[in-house]
């Protein structure tokens, strides 16, 4: 080792507390980059692993394929592997004590399918011949039907056929058919065949609460499939890539498989990176970089501005090197060293950080996960050579642009200049020339104080920028919390509540008794019941939202109405009046006029998020451009002779963006209007057609949904349905605490960067003026003075940052927001509170550590502070 670099170690180990905090400083950064790296691999993980578990391992199934297709598509060499199903049919469930699933559905899974599907035995085993069978849990629990292990049961085996609606064959995803309480379904082509009983499983994912029929599995013995047997192939591709959906349609082409007949495990395939949706994943790379981009810049400058006063410090030092004959190379490396020094002590520790930092986390949430959403999968630390080479790269990429600028303003630093410091302060009278107002306004204190900041122009740019990068840190990450929860909101918009029951169309006294005990429930927290009918208007050009205006099927000219005005699809929701009263205080709507049937009046949801199929984004807009007072006319139609006659003229009360209970999101053209249940009442009297168009609701939140789909269950009567979605929303939840959890967390590493870089520049740069506060004392100012001339440096330091880092932050979350759009679209709009909670923080924390760096020198000897010639 040379003699500078000898020097230069000396150096680190003389400034403990500077080199501390560069380490320090670098760390967290280091750690940073290895926890959103070691992040975005795990989380991808976690949602492939819990994809599988949802809906199965598989990326593209070939539906209604015979035997030769099969062996086909086995010979291609895109593909991994391949397995099959078989759709049997339905069968009456003999002893259901649910009217709206009578059924059971039987599936047919080779061998293969087994270990690919989510399927999870409770007890017994699983069938290997085709005469075993395995039902689901559920059927007991539900239907109160149980079949024993070991027992031997007959299944009718048929396609539902409804005459009411074109349902004939073996789909699985309309809900059973019923009128007037009576079944309007029947099995057609009935084949009997007889199984054993050979396990119980939990109910598979891919069951809908509104299935009509229980899933039971039976074995598919691939090798007595019959040249005309067409089954369902899925498929594992052997390489994933952005090719892969031209390469299944050539696939399908290739073997005569019509394209209507593909389906893709969409979900799985985007967590492995591969979407059709350019719009998401050309987001997720946008916004991924703009983050990667905000760690490297709060780096940067925390360490450029550890090595910049590190430079400042060693300016005599250097110059005495550079007088005993130092090169400007050896004097450039010397700083190098430095970096290379803190690089080799902070990347290790760093990633080492980074990764156990990550694994704390995951246990954490791991934990919430388990007591909270009862799921089997687990966020797992899944570290790779990529990620933790990712990191390493740009750790040093950081370092080495934190040292290039001050090891070149090292090399040029001569000998004469050094030793006499012409280069750390260069003053005219100009420079430091303040305004009288400031002085007028603010005292003999602020004026010095000003003066001192332009006296120091260098450590106080320094300083500004630490500042101004800590704000840009802190509001963009925020923006991207925020805009986060909206996109995600966007997506997950539909459903507001755990458990709907479909009460029927008209309901008797009877009825409503069911439904005063449901309601009576312990676990319900919270329930709304809704009167839901639907009508029609017509609405002027300038009212209409814009994604309307630009459908080619806007104007609707087969029905008749008011000539060139856009056909609006109304549905109309009558509120039961305890929920009504709780929403209306929440919107600040006037409940005595929505509660009089002669005003007419009506809360419009004038917001909608929905997803362009065209484009795959999603998209939050306008559902209509009304004003408070505007009318709204509704139209009655005859469906079969296409006539719409006026029913009533509703008025414009509030019109809001909030969802009650119970309502979803809905497309352009369609429009959802609240009102009270005697508005409701006067509409449905206006026409005796009406009156049989009427469906009662009832949504329900519950403590423990799956308690109270059980007690419902053995209340609900005649057509009464329930659809328990607590599932769904358990997932959307659970997403959602997983990514606050991770976003807040990065927030904080943020924070503790920002905090370091403040307090690193403004504590230096105050303890290298130690002998300019002594002067000060020395020419008489008073503790009081001294204290006043300092909290006005820190308001100087606070409007100086505020007046660069708010605007340059703005301009940031609208890039964020121009990436976002191109998956999620809506207004762009200013995280406000976060504002005020950086306006605050930051005269906080300068003024915090101006008053803890001072406190430092504020002991000093006067007369022995003057004779230091360097400190």
């Amino acid at each position: 080792m040379n003699i500078v670099n000898r020097l230069t170690l000396r150096h680190l180990k003389e400034n403990k507390r500077r080199t501390l905090v560069t380490i320090i400083g670098t760390i967290i950064s280091v750690a940073m980059v290895t926890a959103v790296a070691t992040l975005a691999v795990s989380f991808l993980d976690l949602m492939q692993r819990g994809e599988i578990e949802n809906s199965g391992e598989w990326h593209v199934q070939f539906n209604e394929v015979n035997a030769s297709q099969i062996d086909e598509l086995r010979e291609s060499p895109l593909i991994d592997d391949l397995f099959i199903q078989k759709d049997s049919g339905f069968s009456l469930l003999e002893g259901s004590q649910q009217d709206y699933r009578p059924y059971l559905f039987i599936k047919n899974f080779s061998e293969g399918s087994f270990d690919r599907f989510p399927i999870s035995i409770v007890e017994g085993r699983l069938p290997e011949n085709n005469g075993e069978i395995i039902v689901s849990r559920e059927i007991e629990a539900i239907a109160g039907v149980k079949f024993d292990i070991g027992e031997e049961i007959v299944l009718e085996i048929g396609d539902r056929y409804s005459e009411i609606e074109d349902i004939y064959g073996m789909d699985d995803t309309f809900s059973f058919r019923r009128e007037d309480g009576e079944n309007k379904e029947t099995l057609e082509n009935i084949t009997a065949e007889t199984f054993t009983v050979v396990g119980v499983m939990e109910r598979p994912n891919w069951e809908t609460p509104w299935s009509p029929g229980y899933t039971v599995i039976s074995y598919l013995d691939e090798g007595e499939l019959t040249p005309d047997t067409t089954v369902r192939a899925s498929v594992i591709f052997e390489k994933l890539n952005r090719s892969f959906y031209e390469n299944a349609e050539k696939l399908a082409e290739d073997n005569q498989i019509s394209l209507e007949q593909v389906n893709y495990n969409r979900n799985l395939l985007m967590y492995y990176g591969v979407s059709r949706n350019e719009g998401a994943i050309g987001a997720l790379y946008g916004i991924s970089g703009v983050i990667i981009t905000i760690i490297i810049i709060g780096s940067v400058a925390l360490i450029y501005n550890a090595f910049a006063i590190s430079v400042s410090e060693r300016s005599r030092h250097l110059g005495m090197l550079s007088s005993v004959g130092a090169t400007k190379r050896q004097k450039r490396n010397s700083v190098f060293f430095e970096g290379a020094v803190i690089g080799l002590i902070s990347i290790p520790i760093g990633i080492i950080s980074g990764i156990g930092g990550i694994a704390v986390t995951f246990t954490f949430i791991n934990s919430i996960m388990s007591d909270i959403f009862a799921t089997s999968e687990k966020l797992e630390t899944v570290v790779t050579s990529g990620s933790i080479l990712t990191a390493c790269i740009i750790s040093i990429i950081t370092i080495f642009i934190s040292t290039y600028l001050p090891a070149r303003k090292a090399s040029k630093i001569s000998a004469i200049d050094a030793i006499r410091q012409t280069t750390d302060v260069k003053l005219s009278r100009k420079a430091v020339k303040t305004s009288k107002i400031v002085r007028k306004l603010f005292g003999m204190e602020a004026e010095i104080g000003l003066k001192n900041l332009k006296r120091n122009k260098r450590k106080y740019k320094v300083t500004v920028f630490s500042l101004v990068i800590s704000i840009i840190l802190f509001l963009s990450v925020s923006y991207f919390t925020h805009a986060l929860e909206k996109s995600t909101g966007m997506w997950l918009a539909d459903i507001n509540y755990d458990i709907q029951v479909y009460l029927g169309e008209d309901l008797t006294a009877e009825d409503e008794l069911i439904v005063e005990a449901i309601t009576q429930l312990e676990d319900i927290t919270e329930f709304s019941k809704i009167k839901r009918m639907s009508l029609s208007s017509w609405v002027e050009e300038e009212k209409v939202s814009d994604p309307l205006l630009e459908m080619d099927d806007g104007v609707d000219h087969e029905i008749k109405g008011p000539e060139e005005e856009y056909y609006y699809q109304i549905t109309i929701h009558g509120f039961n009046d305890a929920y009504l009263e709780e929403y209306s205080e929440v919107i600040g709507a006037d409940l005595a006029r929505l509660n009089d049937p002669a005003q007419l009046g009506a809360i419009i949801i004038d917001t909608i998020s929905y997803q362009d199929w065209d484009t795959g984004q999603f998209v939050e807009t306008d559902s209509i451009k009304l004003q408070i007072g505007d009318t709204i006319d509704l139209y009655h139609i005859d469906w079969h002779t296409e006539d719409a006659t006026l029913m009533e003229t509703l008025e414009t009360e509030v019109l809001t963006d909030i969802y009650p209970m119970g309502v979803g999101s809905r497309y352009p053209g369609t429009l959802d209007i609240i009102v009270s249940d005697q508005v409701f009442q006067e509409l449905v009297h206006s026409s005796e057609e009406i009156q049989m168009e009427v469906s009662n609701y009832l949504y329900i939140n519950s403590s423990d949904p799956t308690e109270t789909h059980q007690q419902i269950d053995e209340l609900i009567t005649g057509s009464m349905s329930i659809y328990n979605y607590h599932e769904m929303r358990e997932q959307d939840g659970q997403f959602m605490l997983i990514m606050s959890i991770f976003v807040y967390g990065f927030i904080v590493l943020i924070t503790l960067i920002s905090v370091a870089n403040i307090f690193n520049t403004i504590s230096t740069s105050i303890s290298l003026r130690k002998r300019e506060f002594a002067m000060l004392k020395s020419v008489g100012m008073t503790p009081k003075s001294f204290r006043k001339m300092i909290h006005y440096e820190s308001i100087f330091y606070g409007i100086k940052s505020l007046l660069y880092g708010l605007p340059i932050s703005i301009g940031i979350m609208y890039l964020m927001y121009y990436f976002i759009a191109d998956g999620f679209s809506f207004g762009f709009d200013i995280p406000w509170g976060s504002i005020i909670i950086v306006i605050i923080a930051v005269f906080s924390i300068v003024s915090v550590t101006m008053l803890y760096s001072t406190s430092k020198v504020r002991k000093e000897n006067i007369i022995d502070t003057l004779k230091q010639e360097n400190i």
